[in-house]
């Protein structure tokens, strides 16, 4: 098998549907297999899939286990030389599929790859990054991220157009494919993680093990984005909070634990004043802001990784 797809859905039934038959029309002529595990959905999804695509290989959860657990389930079954990581709210484009692994194929060096993501209207979006390091989450929650010079656009890259191949330290989950002898010696997606933070940990975990990772121009994909969050609100922020804590308290002990939880506690608390401030003599967004930011700041002391470290 030269790929394997896996999708994990939680209530997304008709992006889901459409992200399938994008993938199905543009297997070509890789032998490929497609993975669907549903997280719990109460739309309707299973029903579908196993209307609609009978040769998708299913795996019905009863509840959301989370985006790393659901991923490892298929990880665990699926048989490609490669497998793909992919966005349930994503259409793939053109001969992205093919051109990605004929990419891997050539370069026996790299572990991972991305390709260049575009948002509804036909922009870019912003899929791959270095890592979340403390000096990163510094310039990016401070806004110096937004002065001239390559150092203070380092962490994202957002002027890089991502139109040509470069090494990069972290891949978005919404269409990672990785090479199966490196997953085999990195090992599977880390489950301590829910829902953020875990196709960075396992990137850090590729590099560590001196598999490259790179952006490589094989193609397109649309990415809705937030499909299967976009009803959390401030949970969301939350759990990227906890996400991106999680990781530092992995990767660099308790001490930048701590350091990290301190960083993004200042960034939001410093938006919840600023926000509210605004908000008193105001109107709309600014009080809906400063009512978001109040809620994340609020349940930042539950954000500390309790278990799983």
């Amino acid at each position: 098998m030269d790929l394997s797809i896996i999708i994990v859905n939680w209530n997304t039934r008709e992006m889901l549907r459409d992200c399938i038959a994008s993938v199905a029309e543009r297997i070509g002529a890789l032998r490929a297999e497609i993975w669907v595990v549903d997280n719990g959905s109460e739309d309707g999804s299973p029903d579908m899939v196993r209307t609609s695509f009978p040769d998708v290989k299913l795996i019905a959860n009863a509840e959301n286990w989370g985006f790393a657990a659901a991923n490892n389930q298929a990880l665990r079954l699926a048989t490609g030389r490669h497998i793909l990581l992919l966005n349930s709210d994503t259409l793939v484009h053109g001969d992205t599929l093919a051109a990605s692994v004929a990419f891997l194929d050539k370069t026996p060096t790299v572990g991972g790859i991305g390709c260049r993501v575009l948002n509804v209207d036909g922009s870019l979006q912003i899929t791959c990054s270095r890592f979340p390091s403390l000096l990163n989450l510094a310039l990016q929650s401070s806004g110096l991220n937004r002065l001239p010079g390559a150092f203070f656009d380092r962490y994202q890259m957002t002027r890089w157009d991502r139109r040509d191949a470069r090494e990069v330290e972290v891949v978005s989950g919404c269409y990672l494919m990785v090479r199966r002898a490196a997953m085999e010696e990195v090992g599977l997606l880390d489950e301590s993680f829910f829902f953020y933070g875990e196709e960075t940990d396992w990137c850090r975990r590729f590099r560590n093990a001196d598999w490259t990772l790179m952006l490589a121009p094989v193609g397109e994909i649309t990415h809705f984005g937030g499909g299967s969050v976009k009803s959390f609100s401030h949970r969301r922020d939350v759990m990227l909070t906890a996400g991106i804590v999680r990781l530092h308290r992995k990767h660099f002990g308790v001490l930048g634990g701590l350091a990290c939880w301190a960083l993004l506690a200042g960034f939001n608390l410093s938006r919840a004043f600023a926000w509210s401030l605004l908000g008193m003599i105001t109107s709309g967004p600014a009080r809906k802001r400063g009512a978001h930011f109040r809620r994340v700041a609020a349940d930042l002391p539950g954000v500390w990784p309790r278990q799983g470290i």
